[in-house]
């Protein structure tokens, strides 16, 4: 299990509250919630791959309330059109003018539900939303949240009636997670907490504020990497390119962003540099979202990519 070490840095008292919040919202499941407090800090987005049930949504809608954000939710459908996403334009016939209605990535967090079950063509629509944090509607360009956040979902043992997502759609995910079953313990307190009235926990849960989160992700991109640490992430990534069995190895974008994960994650261990156990911590998740394979696999190539690059000392 991933634990978190005791943050002495600046901004810490503020990342504790987000992880006690987000750890009441999903119970059990800290590693879990480091993983994705380390994506959120990288300015990343998640992808969650998950049987139903198992605390995505509860997940996502947390996440907008610790940090105080909006919230907005797309459930993918076939049917599902690009305006339906980024937004419209209407035209008013009081002022005879066209009106601009945005859409859901207008808001702080998107939950894309079930993403594989929406076309391409919206499915492309993100991709704008997640790579530039705008969207260009009737060629005019809209600012969308500078904390701007995605969590997409998939089922992964259902593919009837789905398009998978292309690879340059992928890339755009920092990681893809698995949240997984409960503990027995975590689940019978579940069930006694749901007996009585039910309270809106989350209106409690807003425990950040302002510019807070902005002010977090500043503090990790100015996390140190020594250039030792850059080269064993540049060998990583050529490695991955020269594996007989990846398809498509490293992007140069996958590796920037697998450096700011890193620095995200040594910032949530309460460090100001990033060591080369943080490279191999967040490698599954980063990783297993690019190699175009299926867990069980993409995490045995992974843990032979990483024994077979020597460690800078």
């Amino acid at each position: 299990m991933v634990t978190a070490t005791p943050n002495a840095e600046p901004g810490a008292e503020r990342l504790d509250r987000l992880r006690a919040a987000l750890n009441r919202a999903l119970r059990g499941k800290h590693g879990v919630i480091e993983y994705v407090l380390a994506c959120l800090l990288a300015r990343g987005h998640l992808l969650l791959e998950d049987l139903p049930g198992l605390g995505k949504t509860t997940l996502a809608k947390a996440v907008a309330a610790a940090v105080g954000g909006r919230f907005a939710r797309v459930q993918c459908t076939p049917d599902l059109l690009p305006g339906d996403v980024t937004g419209f334009s209407v035209f008013n016939q009081k002022s005879r003018e066209f009106e601009f209605l945005p859409g859901p990535v207008f808001a702080d967090v998107l939950l894309a539900d079930e993403i594989n079950r929406t076309t391409p063509r919206t499915q492309s629509a993100l991709l704008e939303a997640m790579a530039e944090r705008q969207a260009t509607v009737d060629n005019v360009r809209h600012p969308l949240s500078p904390t701007f956040f995605v969590i997409a979902t998939q089922n992964p043992v259902e593919h009837h009636g789905t398009y998978p997502l292309p690879e340059a759609q992928l890339d755009r995910f920092a990681m893809k997670l698995s949240v997984g079953y409960p503990d027995r313990a975590d689940e019978l307190d579940l069930l006694a907490s749901a007996v009585g009235e039910p309270s809106d926990e989350r209106a409690r849960d807003a425990v950040l504020a302002g510019d807070d989160l902005a002010d977090l992700q500043g503090r990790v991109s100015r996390v140190a990497v020594q250039p030792n640490v850059r080269a064993y992430l540049v060998d990583l990534g050529r490695a991955t390119r020269a594996h007989a069995n990846v398809t498509l190895g490293l992007s140069p974008r996958g590796l920037l962003i697998w450096q700011r994960v890193a620095q995200a994650w040594a910032f949530l261990k309460g460090r100001a540099f990033v060591t080369p156990d943080d490279v191999q911590d967040v490698s599954q998740p980063v990783l297993g979202v690019r190699l175009g394979m299926e867990p069980r696999a993409a995490q045995e190539i992974v843990r032979r990519l990483l024994e077979s690059v020597p460690v800078p000392v």
